[in-house]
């Protein structure tokens, strides 16, 4: 039998010797053979059911972590926020600006995490009554980051502070102008830096490469969290809170939880503190913005990270793809009901929009990258562009194109034609253990790109047209070893066999206390062995929906997201009955008012075809 050759660890035979899945994967049991006696200890030191154990221990935590991570608390994970480079620079300054009754602009991205970074600050400043605007740039006219025009109004409105939030970092002459103008100038952010930084009164990023605190994990929210507990901290030392009430900052731990999900950012350390926590104050339904666009989305099972991510996140993200980019920032900062009401619903409408278009570009993309791959299967990275493509979705097509070629993705957007030479925005995404945010400073800094910048897993470019090839070659050559590599070793990680009467309420009692999964704490994910497929279904248009059943004839509902016409779903509607191995995670499904376990499937393969 095959074996499974990982780097830094044990070889694994295949898991139920699957070498070949639907979706191409080899199978292999999560939990490395020097691990299982750790799993072991796991559960008999701390009461837990074997299962427990083996996950726990799969995913690298230690003996003595295990009560940390079931349970992360603020108190246990958050560090002194002074431990963050220009940290006190930034409270002193938010101080001054607070004690002086300054104005203040806050300049956010038009994503998730700044609409969430931008509201936090907003929020803050709101609550000690000092005057604050924020500014989200046009996504299509201005593009990512500060620019000229907006610094020149933002201090000709008066603005004696800008501070931006997740973004700033690369932003060296826009910020320059506005110290000319007269402004001070924060920077709140979390993206990659390079050594040489903007001139400002403070740039607070766990990523700026001479910061040592060990926070960056975090997403811009999570930084800005941070900053707001210095910046209180500052205004107590002053005696400030002797005439005013202090803020609640745990209040404002949903808008941290809500970024830190739909920013993809390791749920590891004080990111698990933060979405556990936000997420208990999300269900008290506190902030008016959050709970009208939940209830715009017909939310009404409490909040999961996966409604952050693929619920609440996309609607926010929706008005700084096609519609008015500061949409989710007001919504986020409001207190007015009736205003929250109205921008939910709009957002809900450009979502829906938004869908339809992605759909278009997808299409389109798809056949470009296909005849990519065709031409070379080794290829590090699919570059895809277009003049006839909305720049609000490249985002979420790279996604998507990560996930059906598992390799990283470029997709660009080319400026509408005029009479020279045309630029392109873009959007990149990776898989784990390819730096995207590292190879695109590189092509900055050779001059191949007009700006650039980003993390890991995610970046963003401009580029000319005349660029395009000298760009791509860049990238191809730059990521081919550690594509390369990762490729040779991929697989879908198995945490253990199940049979469907197994799928238990008590079962997702246990899986869920080692939530919040996404990034870096992945989702228990089991096997199905040799159930029977039955009543194969295509629902929406592109999901596929099945009944499993195990060989004592217990049946469990399961359901392939965007698998109708791809090798999954082929193969889950021909198996007319016959038992196949399937893997996917269990889910809580409420909908309708309903309350079930189903499993959502990720890949399947027939037993008869492995060897």
């Amino acid at each position: 039998m095959a074996k499974i050759a990982i780097e830094g660890s044990a070889e694994r035979l295949p898991f139920l010797g699957v070498t070949t899945s639907a979706r191409g994967f080899v199978w292999r049991e999560r939990l490395l053979r020097e691990a299982k006696p750790l799993a072991t200890a796991i559960s008999q030191r701390h009461g837990l059911p074997e299962l427990m154990g083996r996950v726990l221990a799969a995913r690298g935590v230690g003996l003595d972590d295990v009560a940390t991570f079931l349970d992360p608390t603020l108190k246990a994970l958050m560090p002194d926020p002074s431990l963050l480079r220009d940290m006190d620079k930034a409270a002193a300054r938010l101080a001054d600006a607070i004690e002086g009754r300054q104005s203040v602009a806050i300049f956010g991205d038009y994503d998730v995490d700044g609409a969430c970074s931008s509201a936090l600050l907003a929020r803050f400043l709101g609550h000690h009554e000092t005057p604050a605007r924020i500014y989200i740039p046009d996504r299509l006219f201005e593009g990512y980051g500060p620019n000229a025009g907006a610094i020149e109004t933002l201090v000709g409105e008066g603005a004696r502070l800008i501070v931006t939030v997740d973004c700033g970092t690369t932003s060296h002459e826009p910020l320059a102008l506005a110290r000319r103008l007269g402004a001070g100038v924060l920077v709140i952010d979390h993206h990659q830096a390079d050594e040489h930084l903007p001139e400002v009164d403070a740039i607070v990023n766990p990523n700026r490469q001479d910061d040592v605190s060990g926070q960056g994990a975090l997403c811009a929210a999570g930084v800005v969290f941070l900053v707001l507990v210095g910046v209180t901290r500052e205004l107590r030392r002053r005696g400030f809170y002797q005439a005013a009430r202090e803020p609640d900052l745990l209040a404002l731990l949903d808008l941290v939880a809500l970024a830190t999900v739909a920013d993809v950012v390791p749920l590891v350390g004080l990111n698990r503190a933060y979405v556990k926590k936000g997420l208990a104050v999300m269900r008290s339904r506190q902030n008016v913005g959050l709970t009208a666009l939940a209830d715009a989305a017909g939310l009404t099972a409490p909040p999961t990270p996966y409604h952050l991510g693929f619920i609440l996140g996309p609607r926010i993200n929706a008005g700084g793809r096609i519609g008015n980019a500061a949409l989710g920032a007001t919504l986020l900062s409001t207190s007015d009901a009736v205003e929250a009401q109205r921008i939910a619903e709009l957002l809900n409408r450009l979502n829906k929009e938004r869908k339809d278009i992605e759909t278009l570009v997808l299409e389109e993309a798809l056949a470009i990258a296909d005849r990519q791959i065709a031409e070379d299967p080794t290829r590090s990275i699919v570059v895809v562009a277009s003049e006839a493509w909305h720049k609000g979705v490249v985002g979420l097509v790279a996604s998507r194109l990560v996930e059906r070629f598992r390799r990283p993705a470029c997709v660009i957007a080319w400026d509408a034609a005029g009479s020279g030479p045309r630029d392109g925005t873009g959007s990149l995404r990776s898989i784990p253990g390819v730096d995207l945010g590292s190879a695109i400073r590189g092509a900055v800094s050779d001059g191949l790109l007009i700006k650039g910048g980003g993390h890991a897993m995610a970046a963003g470019l401009t580029v000319s047209q005349q660029g395009l090839a000298a760009l791509e070659k860049y990238l191809l050559g730059n990521l081919r070893p550690t594509t390369a590599s990762i490729a040779d070793a991929a697989g879908l990680d198995i945490d253990a066999a199940l049979v469907a009467s197994g799928a238990t309420a008590e079962l997702m009692d246990l899986i869920e206390r080692v939530s919040p999964f996404g990034q870096g704490n992945s989702e228990a994910r089991f096997v199905l062995p040799a159930h029977r497929v039955k009543f194969g279904k295509i629902v929406g248009d592109a999901h596929v929906r099945v009944l499993l059943e195990g060989g004592d004839g217990a049946r469990l509902d399961a359901i392939a997201f965007r698998a109708a016409g791809q090798p999954l779903g082929d193969l889950l509607m021909s198996a007319a009955g016959m038992p196949l191995h399937v893997a996917g995670h269990l889910r809580r499904d409420t909908w309708g008012g309903r309350d079930r376990i189903e499993l959502q499937i990720e890949d399947a393969a027939d037993p008869r075809r492995q060897f």
